[in-house]
């Protein structure tokens, strides 16, 4: 998640503390709308689980998100 809250911060020019809010609180928003299944699934792509080790699965979120909106 560290990554995307980097290209964030780098895309935007915000500080990196607001990107990881504004990460945090799409990821959030994205749980909660999407079907339970799809949501775990985002645990595992931003280590968000609490298992996960830095440099796991995390940094699969940006190939995935570009794909969902192109």
């Amino acid at each position: 998640m560290d990554e995307l809250i980097k290209l964030v911060a780098d895309k935007t020019g915000i500080p990196a503390d607001t990107a990881k809010t504004a990460v945090t609180t799409v990821i959030g928003f994205l749980k909660d709308k999407l079907p339970a299944p799809l949501a775990s699934q985002l645990d595992g792509l931003t280590g968000t689980s609490g298992g996960d080790k830095e440099g796991g699965d995390g940094g699969n979120i940006l190939d995935s998100v570009g794909k969902m909106f192109g």
